[in-house]
């Protein structure tokens, strides 16, 4: 299982929201991308970078910082944020970052989701946020009537090999996880998948790291290693992460 320390930019500073409120945020770091080598100096094989002014927007609008982090670092970047049309399809695709993750869009609009699985190929990743089971999308602002369950067939029937899930409800609440939505979801596919939001403490990462079935490749956390309740290494050495492994650099090909 690979950690993945998350970069979430807004109007160009690095931030974390709670529960995904867009007026709930903290300012962490003025600059990303010294943010993404600090991360990479202290070990870190790969980063989860969003650009939440697109998450909202639909709109790219901090790619180009994205593609700053990603010409300056030698670790695979999984980028989120936006790509709800053809147009921003392609400029992302077009980018190098390792992995694309597709929210909104892979809900709303099944055929820009069936071109971005013949584009992108193992580089999709689809994030499916869920409010009490249910799929949530625009920035975790709406919320519909079909369960993550549900949809998670869906992806699969389409050829979606990876998803990003997130509890909406323990996302940077410093809470916990909800581990038993995520148990359960894995239970239901052969999906990898990778868990964020609700890492509050070590012992979170060791309940990941003894409790996750195979097929849960990877855990993002942001808040807890942003307030120092761990740091980067000390989680890296619960998980065993050597930079090896389904989502380490040696399987990442491109950046």
């Amino acid at each position: 299982m690979i950690l993945y320390p998350a970069i979430d930019i807004q109007e160009g500073r690095v931030v974390r929201l709670r529960r995904g409120d867009f007026a709930r945020s903290t300012v962490f770091d003025d600059d990303p991308v010294a943010m993404a080598r600090h991360w990479e100096s202290l070990g870190a094989t790969a980063l989860h970078v969003v650009d939440l002014d697109a998450a909202r927007t639909g709109a790219p609008v901090n790619f180009a910082i994205v593609q700053r982090i990603v010409a300056e670092l030698s670790i695979p970047v999984q980028y989120g944020g936006g790509v709800r049309s053809a147009a921003s399809l392609s400029r992302v695709a077009a980018g190098d970052v390792r992995w694309v993750v597709m929210g909104t869009a892979a809900v709303t609009q099944t055929d820009l989701l069936e071109a971005a699985v013949d584009e992108l190929g193992d580089r999709l990743v689809v994030g499916v946020d869920c409010s009490d089971g249910m799929v949530a999308t625009h920035g975790w602002h709406e919320r519909t009537a079909m369960p993550a369950s549900r949809f998670v067939e869906q992806l699969e029937r389409l050829g979606v090999r990876r998803i990003v899930f997130t509890d909406i409800a323990t996302d940077g609440m410093m809470q916990g996880p909800n581990v038993p939505a995520l148990l359960d979801l894995a239970g239901r596919t052969a999906l990898e998948i990778v868990q964020s939001g609700g890492i509050t403490a070590l012992d979170d990462v060791r309940r990941l790291a003894v409790e996750a079935p195979p097929n849960v490749v990877g855990v993002i956390v942001g808040r807890a290693l942003y307030e120092g309740a761990f740091t980067l290494p000390e989680a890296l050495d619960v998980l065993g992460c050597g930079g090896t492994g389904p989502a380490g650099p040696s399987a990442a090909g491109r950046r």
